[in-house]
């Protein structure tokens, strides 16, 4: 017969356990038993508890009381931040925990059941040193233990059929928070500030999303346009896509005051589109609309929402008539409707890259004067030309700056134009030329994080490191949820200005976004070289020809430059490593 009762399951494990693993094998293991053996045994034992397995990263426990449960989360992570202080910050063990109350099954010594795997998926949702209750445990112990918490709604979990109410204990974690992060909780900026959510999909076809999310991309640039708003990236912002979260959560995640949200449909040749503006601080709707319109009328209605918004949120702001002017039209709305499905798919893989490049091109067939196909055909010959996706003669590169200056002769007034032209010089080695085009773009939208990475990119190249880390940091702030070349090339600047210790932890950082990024681990290792962790160097090294048997120094003395010191002091680094010739 099969056993079940009402326990309080706690679920645990370490934050990125395997670069600690790559790093040091067999010290994370010996520290990690301590931490077990000295901490975390006791305290569940002393609260009544009993750990049901190990796991290489972590732990399962079930409790028979969820106060007793929460009670000890709370003190193993405020214990755990008294540890190991003579541990540089990028090596510290801190875990994240998760306590759930439900209805479980006992098989043997073992646990089964949606309750135990709720405790694993709010463990997931924890921040380091951090600690997440299900809303059925925050019920049972609420006035019976003092903590704070902060409410962040409900949760869409993973296999788990129903979203599931969420709490972040508060108290306690915050030593955890800021030794393994790359920046502080975010601070309101002094100016109004705003994210765009993606606009959900109302038509029913779940494969005309990439129609919602043009519109709101559009929205967002369009609002990006004005200095006195603070505006946040788009993919910080798609990351909250299809997410139970409330707005003031989401608000406090990307450090906003204020979130637009709204739907799209569409229906034959009509178009329906609601929005609202919230303030996240109040939780108030200041603002909202319905507009119903002829498909035709897209772009008329895009400029009607950011106008109302900005009005709304800066108070003062109007689009100018020569902003308006500047604005080319876009004669064919099925062109238009190729561009934003060549943006939906372009992506790191060749086959990805050559289907949108087909889109952008059948956009440009449909109307010759359509700036931002001309700025995806240049991505696309721009990517196939960093991956080294090509064998002749004929550069990539060449027809990625035809296709950029075509953007920008069409609409000069374009930031993403002129960014693209900017990156293709850059990588190009046309140093005042991408000066030139880079800071237009920033002119032109001074709420571009893109813009600010790839200037930093720029500032680090021509050797003004301190400027070149301000504007990593920009980009960083304005797109909380980075890309992980964001934290790379801060890392490689830290590199580059020989502040190899600065290095680390964005480089780490970068690889646990994307573990397989070459780039990434390259400068990690040489990093570690330069400062005589010989031995570390070499794990990433070992960890990187897994993943790129080809990757040598004779490969990486290929790469395009003409700064011959740069170069000897990245091949020093990779040397030292142990890459192979």
């Amino acid at each position: 017969m099969v056993e079940r009762r009402l326990v309080a399951i706690l679920a645990a494990d370490v934050v990125g356990y395997s670069l600690l693993m790559g790093d040091d094998e067999t010290g994370t293991l010996e520290r990690l038993k301590a931490l077990r053996n000295e901490l975390v045994q006791p305290r569940i034992t002393e609260h009544k508890g009993r750990i049901v397995k190990l796991m290489g990263d972590g732990l399962l426990a079930e409790f028979p009381s969820v106060v007793e449960a929460v009670q000890c989360a709370i003190e193993i992570q405020r214990e755990i931040v008294g540890r190991e202080t003579d541990v540089p910050d990028d090596q510290r063990i801190w875990l994240r925990i998760g306590v759930n109350l439900g209805d479980i099954i006992f098989e043997g010594s073992d646990i089964y059941g949606d309750g135990v795997n709720v405790a694993a998926r709010l463990e997931g949702l924890a921040k380091p040193g951090g600690v997440c209750v299900s809303g059925a445990a925050f019920d049972a112990v609420e006035g019976k233990i003092s903590f704070a918490t902060e409410d962040m709604g409900l949760q869409k979990v993973k296999n788990i059929a129903k979203p599931v109410r969420v709490y972040r204990v508060t108290e306690g974690e915050g030593s955890g928070d800021i030794a393994v992060q790359t920046q502080d909780d975010l601070t309101l900026p002094d100016k109004p500030s705003i994210a765009v959510l993606p606009f959900n999909n109302m038509s029913g076809d779940p494969e005309q999303e990439y129609f919602s999310d043009g519109i709101t991309e559009d929205i967002i640039t369009e609002l990006s346009r004005f200095r006195e708003l603070f505006v946040i990236a788009r993919n910080s912002s798609f990351s909250f896509r299809n997410k139970a979260a409330k707005v003031q959560q989401i608000a406090s995640d990307l450090g906003v005051r204020y979130v637009l949200e709204g739907s799209v449909r569409t229906a034959r040749d009509q178009i329906r589109v609601t929005a609202q503006l919230i303030d996240a601080k109040t939780g108030h709707h200041i603002w909202s609309e319905r507009y119903n319109r002829e498909i035709t009328d897209l772009f008329t209605l895009q400029d009607e929402i950011v106008q109302s918004v900005a009005g709304t949120v800066a108070g003062r702001l109007q689009l100018t008539a020569e902003d308006r002017a500047a604005r080319k039209p876009i004669e064919s709305l099925e062109a238009y409707d190729y561009t934003l499905r060549g943006q939906s798919i372009i992506a790191y893989t060749m086959e990805d890259n050559l289907r949108a490049r087909q889109a952008f091109e059948r956009a440009i067939e449909l109307d010759p004067i359509l700036t931002r196909a001309y700025v995806g055909l240049a991505l696309s010959y721009n990517i196939e030309w960093f991956n080294h996706w090509y064998s002749s003669a004929d550069s990539p590169l060449e027809h990625a700056l035809e296709y950029a200056a075509k953007a920008v002769s069409l609409d000069n007034t374009d930031s993403r134009a002129q960014l693209m032209l900017g990156n293709i010089y850059l990588s190009r080695l046309q140093y005042e030329d991408a000066k030139v085009h880079l800071e237009r773009a920033v002119e032109l939208n001074p709420n571009d994080a893109d813009g600010y990475a790839l200037k930093g990119i720029f500032l680090q190249q021509t050797h003004k490191y301190r400027e070149a880390f301000d504007s990593y940091r920009k980009a960083i702030r304005l797109n909380p949820y980075y890309p992980a070349w964001y934290v790379w090339k801060l890392g490689s600047a830290y590199y580059d200005a020989r502040q190899y210790e600065s290095a680390v932890l964005p480089l780490k950082e970068a690889l646990n976004r994307n573990p397989k990024f070459k780039r990434a681990r390259l400068a990690l290792a040489a990093t570690y070289a330069q400062l005589n962790r010989i031995e570390e160097a070499g794990r990433q090294v070992e960890e990187l020809l897994a993943d790129h048997p080809d990757a040598s120094l004779t490969q990486e003395h290929r790469w395009q430059t003409e700064d011959v010191e740069w170069l000897e002091h990245w091949l020093e680094g990779l040397r030292k490593a142990g890459l192979p010739e």
